[in-house]
């Protein structure tokens, strides 16, 4: 088990550090450090993503009784996981503290009291996300390694599944930081992360409840009174920041797809606009893509 914990642990930073070495010397990209660590931390989390997702599917589908039968897969990803989940804390924290620098805080600077005031800002920001890590290690860890008994390995595979749609939240991401907001693959990226978040994270707690209704044959509205209260408790904590989020999500995809024509009416004025400017005035665009007037929500999910 020490020898999975301590994979992990080198390979998820170790991916992270290579990513961002590599965004800074590639002679075609040679991006700067805060695009660089951004970019890689999304890309670390997009490579997790699929492989828990794969091994939920394989998990999932090898396991013929969803109660009995056990994969050696399932405790041995969990393990190699877990480190990951306190890598993304620093991670998302690195992040939060480079677009600040972007928008020009003062507080973003390397100063014991800055980096104070902003690691105080960061948690109260990213509160329910490192709340979510913070759980994933202290309570479904334990419980999913050493409580459940090899039980219940098929429910653990589907819940793995719900990684699916954190590709698509980290490419959504990943295109506004490099301007590409306005493009078709932007709205492409983000009616395939409102799909997939509705299925793989908000359906994916009711497809519990129904498979184990199925399992046991009992009607899908008694399921919830033949379980243990707390599983009923642990779904309903783990799905309510997964209501939260989607709400996010549906407000993003609002404002995507719903503001694009009264976008289009102002652009003629704006770029006339821009055209009487001389070049002494014209305002340099963050090389990011980040403004210093956020108008979407921070989603990152995982």
């Amino acid at each position: 088990m020490l020898i999975i914990l301590a994979a992990g642990s080198v390979f998820f930073p170790g991916l992270f550090l290579l990513s961002k070495q590599c965004l800074k010397s590639i002679p075609a990209l040679r991006w700067n450090e805060g695009d660089a660590v951004i970019v890689s931390a999304r890309l670390v989390s997009s490579i997790q993503a699929v492989m828990a997702s794969s091994a939920g599917y394989i998990i999932s589908s090898s396991c013929e009784d969803i109660i009995e039968d056990q994969h050696w897969l399932t405790s041995t990803y969990i393990m190699f996981a877990v480190p990951y989940f306190v890598y993304d804390i620093y991670a998302m924290f690195m992040c939060y503290w480079y677009k600040l620098q972007v928008k020009g805080h003062e507080e973003a600077s390397a100063a014991p009291q800055h980096m104070r005031s902003v690691l105080t800002s960061y948690l109260r920001r990213e509160f329910l996300m490192v709340l979510h890590h913070v759980v994933m290690v202290t309570v479904c860890f334990p419980v999913s390694v050493f409580l459940r008994q090899g039980k219940g390995d098929y429910f653990q595979g589907i819940m793995f599944m719900a990684e699916l749609s954190t590709p698509s939240v980290c490419l959504g991401k990943i295109l506004i930081q490099v301007s590409l907001q306005h493009t078709l693959l932007h709205k492409v990226n983000g009616a395939l992360m409102l799909i997939t978040f509705f299925i793989f994270r908000v359906l994916l707690f009711p497809y519990l409840y129904y498979a184990y209704g199925r399992y046991a044959s009992i009607p899908f509205h008694m399921v919830p009174l033949s379980v243990p209260w707390h599983c009923n408790l642990g779904a309903a904590l783990l799905m309510a920041p997964q209501l939260y989020w989607f709400s996010l999500i549906c407000r993003g995809a609002l404002r995507l797809f719903m503001g694009t024509s009264r976008s289009q009416r102002p652009r003629a004025g704006a770029e006339a606009a821009k055209e009487n400017q001389t070049d002494g005035n014209a305002l340099p665009q963050p090389a990011n893509g980040y403004s210093s007037r956020s108008t979407e929500p921070e989603l990152t999910t995982h």
